[in-house]
């Protein structure tokens, strides 16, 4: 096994932890939490794809990744920062 096939499991994985713990009800999709790990798993994964052409593996992962920055961009705006007063 390659150090790439290693690190694409990993990205793998991290994207399915997210999905079976928001559908086990254990993870909120509206959360940081939900938004990142899909985020850094689909980057790491659509970077993959690019550097192996796979271009319909590119499709689903770089647009995973574009909605899941979408998300969480959407999250962090909500967040109101903390005032000294």
């Amino acid at each position: 096994m390659h150090v790439v096939d290693v690190i694409e499991i990993v990205g793998a994985l991290t994207v399915l932890v997210a999905f079976a713990a928001a559908q086990a009800g254990r993870l909120e999709q509206k959360t940081l939490s939900y938004q990142l790990l899909n985020l850094i798993g689909s980057a790491v994964l659509a970077v993959i794809a690019a550097v192996e052409s796979s271009w319909g593996f590119l499709l689903l992962e770089g647009s995973w990744a574009v909605v899941s920055l979408m998300g969480l961009l959407s999250l962090l705006k909500t967040v109101k920062p903390i005032t000294a007063g």
